[in-house]
């Protein structure tokens, strides 16, 4: 079994937001997979596939964004999901915008939605993928920046940025090697 959370906030009015990129993600993570979202536990919405009969379980927290440990942690308790068996997907202000960069393990950075992810499981060693969105020309205040809509130019560089996010989780989900699949879609 397998765990792909993408971090975000669950409201319309953040569904275009930088913030959301990880729900952006992890929908396009259950469509590789086939499944859609039909089903809310452990305070998220959550879809279910499989790949090579193996079950994979794609999780939105609805708990809003620097609460999302509790959500994950409620799934990774119910379906005993071990640290080898979960990917986070997120937004990183500290990534040029549409980069994406795959990690074995590491530290919150910048992002208060990881910090309540690894504070909440009492660890880091566990694969992310984290798409950036940093704008050089822009410079306003770090929370207004993440919670402001992509603005339209840059929409297809971040839809296509999230797609490749989802590949890269499906990726590890399917079991590959963890070094090729960084060098696959980091940059």
């Amino acid at each position: 079994m397998f765990l792909i959370v993408g971090l975000g906030n669950p409201e319309k009015k953040y569904e275009k937001t930088f913030h959301n990129m990880g729900f952006l993600a992890a929908g396009d993570c259950a469509e590789l997979l086939g499944a859609k979202f039909r089903k809310k536990e452990c305070e998220a919405s959550v879809a279910e596939g499989y790949l090579a009969g193996e079950k994979v379980i794609v999780a939105r927290p609805v708990t809003y964004m620097n609460a999302s440990g509790r959500a994950v942690r409620q799934l990774v308790a119910k379906y005993k999901i071990s640290p080898s068996e979960l990917v986070v997907i997120y937004d990183d202000y500290d990534l040029p915008k549409g980069h994406v960069r795959v990690r074995p393990s590491g530290s919150a950075g910048t992002h208060n939605g990881m910090r309540s992810v690894i504070a909440e499981l009492g660890y880091s060693e566990f694969a992310r993928v984290r798409i950036g969105i940093r704008d050089p020309e822009v410079n306003i205040p770090l929370i207004d920046y993440v919670l402001s809509e992509v603005r339209k130019d840059d929409y297809a560089l971040f839809t296509e940025a999230c797609k490749r996010a989802a590949e890269a989780a499906v990726s590890l989900a399917r079991g590959e090697n963890f070094d090729a699949v960084m060098t696959r879609y980091n940059g």
